[in-house]
């Protein structure tokens, strides 16, 4: 890889990690249009520790707080303060990891295609867009029943499709529930914590499994780059959410996968 590359697939991550563009096709796509080679899997998990470091410095207060309250929740063994959030947070996470694990070869293969980021870009765009326009927008994240935590949750494992976006799918789930937009960002952007310790994990074990060098410098900069990126993307996606809700997002989406059925088809 070249510094070029580097920086440019570390925005890319950083930017797009949490809008509901999905993250994943957008690191296919750059590479397929561009000519570019593959990133490899030892850059994707340097632009996952820095986008997860972003979530997690930008949210620690919820995060300390949440994982204060889950440990005590587990040695009294009764609900202390936010564990019950907590609870939910990983009982969401379940459905991704199972999934994950079942289909991870059709994911990293077949569906990488650009038909299918084009097709799944363009539907949960506008089931997005839906959701947005439909929904009331009353409810908070503390009001999420078992039943809707399910829901948010296996609506995340359909986000392995590249192209449907984890944060896309699971606040448009959040959305039709009820959740107001920062709501359903929030409990989003909690959601993703686990779900890209999750992704890095798997990663890094394969990468020790390959047994492949490592050029450490571009992927600090990489982690560095994305994480930086990703901070400022979470900052003034939440500022900006009630001024213009999720249609910008849905166009660009809209656009982005007619684009890719133009080139493709």
């Amino acid at each position: 890889m070249t510094y070029l590359q580097v920086v440019v697939l570390a925005l890319v991550q950083g930017l797009t990690e949490f809008l509901p563009i999905s993250s994943s096709a957008h690191l296919i796509l750059v590479p397929l249009l561009t000519h570019w080679q593959d990133q490899g899997l030892a850059f994707d998990v340097s632009v996952h520790v820095g986008t997860l470091s972003a979530v997690v410095w930008y949210f620690r207060p919820e995060v300390t707080r949440l994982s204060h309250d889950w440990g005590r929740s587990c040695l009294i063994r009764k609900p202390v303060g936010e564990s019950r959030l907590a609870w939910m947070v990983i009982w969401a996470s379940i459905p991704v990891a199972i999934t994950g694990l079942l289909f991870s070869d059709l994911i990293e293969t077949v569906l990488r295609s650009p038909l299918v980021i084009a097709s799944t870009t363009i539907g949960f765009g506008l089931l997005l867009g839906l959701a947005d326009r439909i929904a009331p927008h009353v409810r908070e994240e503390g009001s999420l029943s078992w039943k809707d935590v399910t829901f948010i949750g296996l609506s995340q494992a359909v986000a392995l499709i590249p192209g449907t976006s984890r944060s896309g799918i699971t606040m448009t789930a959040g959305l039709f529930l009820g959740l107001t937009r920062q709501a359903a960002a929030r409990f989003s952007f909690l959601l993703s914590i686990p779900a890209i310790v999750m992704a890095g994990s798997y990663k890094t074990l394969q990468l020790i499994e390959a047994g492949v060098d490592v050029e450490w410098g571009m992927l600090f900069l990489g982690a560095v780059l994305s994480g930086l990126t990703a901070y400022l993307c979470i900052h003034f996606f939440l500022k900006l959410l009630d001024r213009f809700g999720m249609q910008p997002f849905v166009w660009y989406r809209l656009i982005l996968g007619g684009i890719l059925l133009y080139l493709y088809i």
